[in-house]
């Protein structure tokens, strides 16, 4: 077997080729963006012709993942922590109507928030959905839970969730492949009616997946994921979960941790190692990347004063990344603070690259808007989010996919006109277009700028799903023609802008100005290539 040099999302991405999947449906959002790119670069997919575009968003994602398992083939549907909200409809449900075809679902979560806006912990849609999770603390393990998650999937008759991190999903460490399986035959469900969730129906799968639970947690506490490793010091248990297992023994390299630890990687959680550490040691320590779930279930469990300490205690952050410093911490150990960083480093926010359309934009805006008060710019999700820092200062806010126009919408309603929503091509494809209706229904009096550099930029340029479709949506929608417009974000422009802008956000009803030029990354990408 050869050794190859992954990082955890391409780990993932040849796991799941090499299991036997037919297709990948994901969107792009850091960390998990990799994944679907690895696969779509693969020799070995395009010649099994797996499938490897682009979804539109999250919920498009996983409900054509789901179309897919109903066929019997093999599907994975990837997203970061944020998109799985986006999908959580079909996920719940899907947990109801089981499977046909293995059905993987990868959530990549963002600790620290290093591109997110918040750090939730998708264990919890895990234990809310009540399906098996499969948390890797290493590139090899996160190659094999993708190779063999679609078998887990079809054994248990539900969705697995594949939940990494930030820290695993972009570091690199050696993996062995291991055989290349079979892509499933099609093959339509036994059952006609298994993915007809009709109330009566629905309550006869409900009462099917609680009764799967005893399922689960037998192959849980037998998983080869989970496991117990003894210690001779019993004054301390330590219960390790995912990534923060390496964290853990980074801390006794060439040895084994002086205390009892339980490795947990899948769940629900192993009761019978947990049970056992609970009667052999005096207090316990939880290590786990995210929120507190195993400690709050560890709490739950041992009524019998057992100390349990972890991030609800304070013995670790509540927030952020864990790492082996913390971790040394915790453990009484010395921990290395750093390096003071000098008064002569300035700090560097991050800013939009030289030559983005984003920054003409936002000057012919911000010249269009003097006259009103500020906090009329409602934005979303992308690299023009930047537009809120100096030296713009023209965005007022920034909540979810799609949120600029609505949050636009519900401001004019409240009497704030003009109200103005700026959103990307590619968000508007993901979350605006409903919000835009909405508008259009009411007649609301508000200005959608849809500033379009044709790509997903924010995440690495792929191709947007709006690309050439933007006016045709609105005009299909029934945005008035008079009152859409295009025009290019160059500085030779900014008197016709600034033009352009005022006359629109004088306009008593809605109005969409859509500022079009390729993102200059993805130009100077392709003219490199082209050469």
């Amino acid at each position: 077997m050869q050794k190859h040099l992954f990082l955890g999302v391409e780990a993932i991405g040849q796991g799941a080729i090499d299991g036997g999947m037919s297709g990948v449906y994901a969107y792009p959002g850091t960390p998990s963006t990799e994944i679907t790119e690895f696969i779509q670069d693969s020799p070995l997919a395009e010649e099994r012709n797996i499938h490897r575009a682009w979804s539109a968003n999250e919920k498009t994602a996983l409900e054509t993942a789901l179309g897919m398992s109903y066929a019997g083939k093999r599907a994975m549907s990837c997203m970061k922590h944020v998109g799985l909200n986006v999908a959580a409809d079909v996920f719940m449900n899907a947990a109801m109507t089981g499977v046909n075809g293995g059905l993987i679902v990868t959530v990549a979560d963002d600790p620290s928030m290093h591109s997110s806006q918040n750090e939730q912990d998708s264990r919890f849609y895990g234990k809310f959905a009540m399906v098996p999770v499969l948390e890797p603390s290493n590139q090899q393990e996160a190659y094999d839970m993708a190779r063999e998650g679609f078998a887990l999937s079809e054994r248990t008759k539900v969705p697995v969730l594949l939940r990494i991190t930030t820290r695993l999903a972009h570091s690199r460490a050696g993996v062995f492949r291991k055989e290349v399986l079979p892509e499933n035959p099609l093959s339509l469900p036994s059952d006609p009616r298994q993915f007809i969730l009709l109330p009566a129906i629905a309550r006869v799968k409900f009462k099917g997946l609680l009764a799967s639970q005893e399922l689960f947690q037998q192959l849980s506490d037998e998983s080869k994921y989970n496991r117990y490793e003894e210690g001779k010091d019993h004054s301390l248990g330590i219960v390790a979960c995912g990534i923060a297992y390496n964290y853990l023994m980074e801390h006794f390299p060439g040895t084994s941790c002086p205390f009892p630890v339980v490795k947990i990687a899948q769940y629900p959680v192993p009761e019978n190692h947990l049970r056992r550490l609970n009667q052999e040691c005096d207090e316990i320590l939880v290590l786990e990347e995210g929120m507190p779930l195993v400690e709050e279930l560890l709490k739950g469990f041992f009524g019998n004063g057992t100390p349990i300490k972890g991030r609800l205690d304070g013995t670790l952050p509540r927030d952020g990344e864990l790492n082996p410093d913390l971790i040394a911490k915790a453990l009484g150990k010395e921990m290395f603070a750093g390096y003071e960083i000098p008064e002569v480093v300035a700090n560097r926010p991050p800013t939009l690259c030289a030559g983005c359309g984003h920054q003409d934009a936002f000057l012919a805006m911000n010249e269009a808007l003097a006259d009103y008060s500020k906090g009329r710019v409602f934005s979303d999700i992308g690299c023009y989010t930047l537009g809120a820092l100096p030296p713009y200062e023209t965005i007022y806010s920034c909540v979810d996919m799609g949120a600029s126009i609505t949050m636009a919408k519900g401001a004019a309603d409240a009497g704030l006109i003009p109200s103005v929503a700026m959103i990307g091509d590619s968000t508007f494809a993901h979350s605006g277009i409903t919000g835009l209706l909405d508008v259009v229904n009411e007649k609301s009096s508000i200005t959608v700028v849809i500033s379009d550099n044709e790509s997903v930029s924010m995440t690495g340029g792929q191709d947007s799903s709006a690309y050439g479709k933007i006016e045709s949506i609105c005009i299909g929608i029934g945005v008035d023609p008079a009152h859409i417009h295009t025009i290019v974000p160059l500085k030779k422009n900014h008197d016709e802008m600034v033009r352009l802008f005022k006359q629109e956000f004088a306009y008593e009803g809605v109005s969409v100005i859509i500022p079009r030029r390729e993102c200059i990354q993805r130009a100077t990408r392709r003219k490199r290539n082209k050469r």
